[in-house]
């Protein structure tokens, strides 16, 4: 096992050091002078005791030094099996291995199966939930299982069905080009949740799904210019309206394509009636954003894969990850189509996987 003494001095677990009621290290200065003394090894209790040049002494449990070894094995393990699942990137002919279909009863009742859920959703961003009652409240109480909703400035909950007047672009019958929930938020909703209600019996009302990560990774490879001008060039997003009493003016400025400082991804936005007519890159970049943006767009739609949701189904999906759309349909009295949507945030999604991870014993 490989450790940096000035870690080890940085996290001793003596009462001077460490609060164990809250599982956090107590101010005790930077130290980055201080040296091991000497080592010794109490094989009865598993113990590692250090000596250090400050006169402080430290104690460590084998298994605690285990699960925190720094060599890159142990590292790599802790990233994908506590941190966050590794994400695996799919195209629209692997959608059929890839998607996975749970019941919504079994959300409730079942730890193991929320877990799985969550797992897919983290790994794969798509998740299918069936068989859920045709209730208003169904969303709420999923979302409890994992921890609570997250709430924007349209509310908890919305409806999304064709509405005269519509103050939002989804509201309306037209088809829905692909697109990722609200980019204009700096901290932006990460999983949405569909509940249909009602399904249009019109020809039309199909959900279109694309994994923006795979599109991403096409434009790297083969189109290394066009993923440059998305990943670096920043894109007014705004919102601007009223909703439920409460007026509005939502702006964030971020490219297409957010990366990490390894340069793996982190969020795509993109959303055509979101996009701010304000572009505040100079004006010689703009035609080159536009001709990687139509790439983009292209490269998404070839990729996306369709389907119609039945009532009692439940769509999940990464919203930081996916863009997602439907084909156009007609509305009537008699031919109406109705989808509760909310969110959660990965914040809470990922607590609430490693909490059933533990509970269950797959970090045992």
């Amino acid at each position: 096992m490989q450790f940096p003494e000035i870690w080890l001095r940085d996290n001793c677990q003596c009462k001077s050091c460490y609060l164990p009621q809250t599982r956090s290290r107590l101010p005790h200065g930077w130290h980055t002078k201080v040296q091991v003394r000497e080592l010794s090894w109490c094989v009865d209790t598993q113990r590692l005791h250090i000596d250090w040049s400050d006169e402080h002494q430290s104690s460590f449990e084998l298994s605690w030094l285990q699960a925190r070894d720094f060599a890159p094995a142990n590292r790599k393990r802790y990233l994908s099996d506590c941190y966050r699942p590794e994400p695996r990137h799919w195209s629209r002919q692997q959608y059929p291995q890839i998607q996975r279909e749970f019941v919504y009863e079994e959300l409730l009742q079942s730890d193991e199966a929320l877990l799985q859920w969550l797992q897919q959703l983290a790994v794969y961003g798509l998740a299918m939930i069936r068989q859920a009652p045709l209730e208003l409240n169904v969303l709420q109480t999923l979302c409890q299982r994992v921890g609570f909703m997250r709430r924007t400035t349209y509310g908890h909950e919305w409806h999304v069905s064709a509405q005269p007047g519509a103050s939002n672009y989804a509201y309306l019958a037209q088809p829905l080009p692909l697109h990722t929930d609200m980019p204009y938020f700096e901290y932006k909703p990460s999983i949405t949740l569909l509940h249909t209600l009602q399904q249009s019996d019109s020809p039309g009302g199909w959900n279109l799904l694309t994994d923006a990560f795979h599109v991403a990774d096409l434009l790297r490879a083969e189109h290394p210019k066009a993923f440059q001008m998305l990943s670096e060039t920043p894109v007014d997003w705004a919102d601007i309206g009223s909703e439920k009493g409460l007026s509005f003016h939502n702006i964030w400025r971020a490219p297409v394509i957010n990366l990490d400082v390894h340069g793996r991804y982190l969020r795509i936005n993109h959303s055509v009636p979101q996009r701010d007519s304000h572009f505040s890159i100079p004006a010689e970049q703009v035609r080159p954003w536009y001709e990687a943006m139509a790439l983009f767009v292209r490269l998404a739609n070839e990729q996306a894969c369709t389907f119609k949701t039945t009532p009692g189904d439940i769509l999940t999906f990464d919203n930081l990850r996916l863009v997602h759309g439907r084909t156009g349909y007609d509305d009537t009295d008699r031919n109406v189509r109705h989808i509760v949507g909310a969110f959660l945030d990965w914040d809470i999604a990922y607590s609430r996987w490693r909490v059933l991870k533990q509970s269950l014993g797959y970090n045992n």
